[in-house]
This record gives structure tokens, C-alpha cells and sequence, in this order.
């Protein structure tokens, strides 16, 4: 299997609390790390699955069971590919 890497950004919620990151994490997110900036909620995941497509689906499967939706998924380019500008 492989880690991948992507966010989920939350609705409904525009802060994370104690309570609402301990939720994150019985629901099986605890290879995430939720966060809030500016009214918007994270959570940055690093998911060990087959593929990108089964590692995005359970997480939204642990983020619902936790009681919250999903707005969109946020995926970044593999930083191993990224150049520095000079």
C-alpha cells in the first residue's frame, strides 16, 4: 500500500474544538490532523490505502461517522516534484 496525501475541508463547522478534533479521531482520523485558520476547518490527511481514490472515500466515510461533511477535496502536487524558484 501506499501513503497519500490531500485535505478535506469541512462545512458546517468554522472552528476546531477539543471536542470536535477527539470525534476526528475515535471516527478513525487519527492519520489526520484537523485544523481551523480564517473560519475554514481542515483536516490534512497522510491515508494508507490501494489507491487515492479508496484512501479519499474512507476518509469521508471517518469524517461523516464523526458527524461532519466534507466541502471539497484538496489535492497537492507531490513535493518531490516541486522546483524552487530562484
Amino acid at each position: 500500500m501506499k501513503v497519500h496525501e490531500f485535505t478535506l475541508i469541512l462545512t458546517g463547522i468554522t472552528e476546531i474544538t477539543d471536542e470536535a478534533a477527539v470525534s476526528l479521531f475515535e471516527a478513525g482520523c487519527d492519520d489526520g490532523s484537523p485544523g481551523s485558520c480564517d473560519g475554514v476547518v481542515s483536516v490534512d490527511f497522510h491515508r494508507d490505502a490501494p489507491t487515492l481514490e479508496e484512501a479519499i472515500q474512507s476518509a469521508i466515510r471517518d469524517i461523516r461517522k464523526a458527524g461532519f461533511e466534507i466541502d471539497r477535496v484538496e489535492i497537492y502536487p507531490d513535493s518531490s516534484l516541486a522546483v524552487k524558484a530562484s
